[in-house]
Protein backbone atom coordinates (compact mmCIF):
# COMPACT_ATOMS: atom_id res chain seq x y z
CA UNK A 1 0.00 0.00 0.00
CA UNK A 2 1.15 3.65 -0.75
CA UNK A 3 -0.16 6.56 0.94
CA UNK A 4 -0.13 10.26 -0.58
CA UNK A 5 -1.45 13.39 0.47
CA UNK A 6 -3.75 15.40 -1.85
CA UNK A 7 -4.50 19.32 -2.01
CA UNK A 8 -7.93 20.83 -2.31
CA UNK A 9 -8.45 24.50 -1.94
CA UNK A 10 -11.52 24.24 0.63
CA UNK A 11 -13.22 26.43 -1.64
CA UNK A 12 -13.03 24.38 -4.93
CA UNK A 13 -13.60 20.98 -3.48
CA UNK A 14 -13.65 20.57 0.69
CA UNK A 15 -13.88 17.38 2.92
CA UNK A 16 -17.39 18.25 3.56
CA UNK A 17 -17.66 17.93 0.07
CA UNK A 18 -16.26 15.07 -0.51
CA UNK A 19 -18.24 13.35 2.57
CA UNK A 20 -21.43 14.91 1.41
CA UNK A 21 -20.42 13.24 -1.92
CA UNK A 22 -19.19 9.45 -0.60
CA UNK A 23 -17.40 9.15 -3.66
CA UNK A 24 -15.62 11.77 -6.37
CA UNK A 25 -12.87 12.10 -9.36
CA UNK A 26 -10.05 13.86 -8.55
CA UNK A 27 -9.87 16.04 -11.84
CA UNK A 28 -7.85 19.31 -12.52
CA UNK A 29 -4.07 18.51 -12.09
CA UNK A 30 -1.83 20.17 -14.47
CA UNK A 31 1.58 19.34 -12.98
CA UNK A 32 3.29 16.56 -14.62
CA UNK A 33 4.80 15.46 -10.97
CA UNK A 34 1.59 15.48 -9.16
CA UNK A 35 0.27 13.52 -12.60
CA UNK A 36 2.88 11.07 -12.70
CA UNK A 37 2.23 10.65 -8.87
CA UNK A 38 -1.82 10.05 -9.37
CA UNK A 39 -0.22 7.16 -12.04
CA UNK A 40 1.32 5.29 -9.22
CA UNK A 41 -2.00 5.63 -7.47
CA UNK A 42 -3.50 1.87 -6.86
CA UNK A 43 -6.78 1.29 -5.34
CA UNK A 44 -6.64 1.13 -1.57
CA UNK A 45 -3.87 3.62 -1.49
CA UNK A 46 -4.90 6.43 1.22
CA UNK A 47 -4.69 9.65 1.32
CA UNK A 48 -4.65 12.55 3.71
CA UNK A 49 -6.93 15.21 2.54
CA UNK A 50 -5.27 18.55 2.85
CA UNK A 51 -6.81 22.02 2.39
CA UNK A 52 -4.59 24.33 0.87
CA UNK A 53 -4.86 28.26 0.63
CA UNK A 54 -5.45 29.68 3.95
CA UNK A 55 -6.91 26.75 6.26
CA UNK A 56 -3.41 24.54 5.64
CA UNK A 57 -4.12 21.51 7.07
CA UNK A 58 -4.73 17.73 6.71
CA UNK A 59 -8.62 16.97 7.45
CA UNK A 60 -9.18 13.31 7.26
CA UNK A 61 -8.06 10.16 5.33
CA UNK A 62 -9.25 9.33 1.83
CA UNK A 63 -9.07 6.21 -0.03
CA UNK A 64 -8.05 5.51 -4.07
CA UNK A 65 -11.31 3.75 -5.55
CA UNK A 66 -10.40 3.98 -9.11
CA UNK A 67 -6.62 4.06 -11.05
CA UNK A 68 -6.04 6.48 -13.42
CA UNK A 69 -8.25 7.40 -16.43
CA UNK A 70 -8.20 10.39 -18.79
CA UNK A 71 -9.46 13.43 -17.44
CA UNK A 72 -12.85 14.31 -18.69
CA UNK A 73 -12.91 17.72 -17.92
CA UNK A 74 -10.28 18.37 -20.67
CA UNK A 75 -9.73 16.90 -24.08
CA UNK A 76 -5.84 16.36 -23.92
CA UNK A 77 -4.93 12.59 -23.02
CA UNK A 78 -1.61 13.78 -21.11
CA UNK A 79 -3.91 14.79 -18.34
CA UNK A 80 -5.49 12.13 -15.74
CA UNK A 81 -7.72 11.85 -12.69
CA UNK A 82 -8.57 9.19 -9.88
CA UNK A 83 -11.71 8.69 -7.86
CA UNK A 84 -11.54 8.72 -4.14
CA UNK A 85 -13.78 8.02 -0.65
CA UNK A 86 -13.86 9.22 2.33
CA UNK A 87 -12.43 7.23 5.35
CA UNK A 88 -11.99 9.21 8.29
CA UNK A 89 -12.02 12.78 9.51
CA UNK A 90 -9.75 13.59 12.17
CA UNK A 91 -10.95 14.71 15.69
CA UNK A 92 -8.81 18.11 15.05
CA UNK A 93 -7.43 19.42 12.00
CA UNK A 94 -3.55 19.41 11.56
CA UNK A 95 -2.04 22.26 10.39
CA UNK A 96 0.99 22.69 8.14
CA UNK A 97 2.71 24.64 11.25
CA UNK A 98 2.14 21.24 13.53
CA UNK A 99 3.63 19.66 10.39
CA UNK A 100 6.62 21.83 10.43
CA UNK A 101 7.27 22.06 14.14
CA UNK A 102 7.88 18.44 14.21
CA UNK A 103 11.32 16.78 13.70
CA UNK A 104 9.98 13.24 12.33
CA UNK A 105 8.00 15.30 9.64
CA UNK A 106 11.52 17.31 8.64
CA UNK A 107 11.79 15.20 5.45
CA UNK A 108 8.22 15.01 4.44
CA UNK A 109 7.24 16.44 0.81
CA UNK A 110 5.04 18.81 2.22
CA UNK A 111 7.38 20.79 4.37
CA UNK A 112 10.09 21.14 1.03
CA UNK A 113 7.79 21.44 -1.44
CA UNK A 114 4.32 22.60 -0.67
CA UNK A 115 2.93 23.73 -3.58
CA UNK A 116 2.71 20.10 -5.10
CA UNK A 117 -0.65 18.84 -4.94
CA UNK A 118 -0.41 15.42 -5.43
CA UNK A 119 2.44 13.76 -3.44
CA UNK A 120 3.89 10.49 -1.72
CA UNK A 121 3.51 10.25 1.96
CA UNK A 122 5.90 7.62 3.84
CA UNK A 123 3.92 5.20 5.83
CA UNK A 124 5.54 6.49 9.31
CA UNK A 125 4.83 10.50 8.50
CA UNK A 126 0.82 9.24 7.30
CA UNK A 127 0.68 7.47 10.81
CA UNK A 128 2.44 10.79 12.80
CA UNK A 129 -0.17 12.87 10.92
CA UNK A 130 -3.23 10.42 11.96
CA UNK A 131 -2.13 10.28 15.19
CA UNK A 132 -1.79 14.20 15.34
CA UNK A 133 -5.22 14.49 14.09
CA UNK A 134 -6.98 11.65 16.13
CA UNK A 135 -5.51 12.73 19.84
Amino acid sequence: MNYWLMKSEPGTYSWDDLVRDKRTFWDGVRNYQARNNMKDMKVGDLALYYHSVNEKCALGIAKIVREFYPDSTVDDERWIMVDIEPVERFKKPVTLAEIKADERLSQMVLVNNSRLSVQPVKKEEFDIIVGMGNR
